[in-house]
């Protein structure tokens, strides 16, 4: 059974790995090179870091009108507060999927960059291309190291979001509410360092898009 299982794990990775060259190779035959695919990806990359932004705000925002909630229907401001987080947690979600797919292209780039860089036969030509293959790699890993720092503060909120969430959900009344009232003022704290780093990482996405384009 491990034989087989690993076999079929082999195989999807062959078929993955297959498709993303022939992909490659179909979009350069249409003038697509692989920059230009990492440019729009790392652009994909930094909007879904801030439509994720606005999400967690959304999110912070019902759950506080939730915790203030001083009249009306509780399962109402619930219902729309747990809306709210679930929109949170789909666009964490679609971030890591778009900060993945950064990091597909740009294996693929550089590699391709480093095989024909030992094509070129001019010693200084082959010098100045090496020198440029290194200037953007480390454009890169500091951008990437930024995308993943944000990225991994935004599962600690989303625990949080949901814990409070469950929490609620068959204790719905005043009294629950005031009792976490006391943790609401950590999630915020939270949530305004996960906006912080997004920011920095935003900025140095412009940063390498910018360092990118002609």
């Amino acid at each position: 059974m491990k034989k087989i299982l690993s076999a079929i794990l082999v195989s999807s990775l062959l078929l993955l790995t297959g498709c993303q060259s022939a992909y490659y190779g179909a979009m350069e035959k249409v003038g697509i090179h692989k920059r230009d695919i990492m440019v729009d990806r790392v652009k994909a990359a930094k909007e879904s870091q801030e439509e994720a932004q606005k999400q967690f705000s959304s999110a912070l925002e019902e759950m506080q009108a939730l915790l203030n909630h001083d009249g009306g229907e509780l399962e109402v401001a619930y219902e729309k507060a747990k809306d709210e987080y679930e929109s949170a947690s789909d666009a964490a979600d679609d971030v890591s999927g778009r900060i993945d797919k950064v990091e597909s292209v740009a294996e693929a780039l550089f590699d391709e960059w480093q095989n024909e860089i030992g094509e070129i036969s001019k010693a200084s030509l082959r010098q100045k291309s090496q020198t440029k293959l290194k200037q953007t790699e480390r454009s890169y890993n500091q951008m990437l190291k930024s995308m993943r720092r944000a990225e991994s503060k935004m599962a600690p909120v989303l625990t949080a979001m949901k814990d409070n969430m469950l929490y609620l959900k068959h204790n719905l009344n005043a009294q629950t509410i005031a009792s976490i009232k006391g943790e609401f003022s950590s999630l915020q704290a939270d949530i305004s360092s996960l906006m912080n780093e997004m920011n920095r990482s935003i900025a140095e996405s412009n940063k390498f898009i910018s360092s990118m384009e002609p």
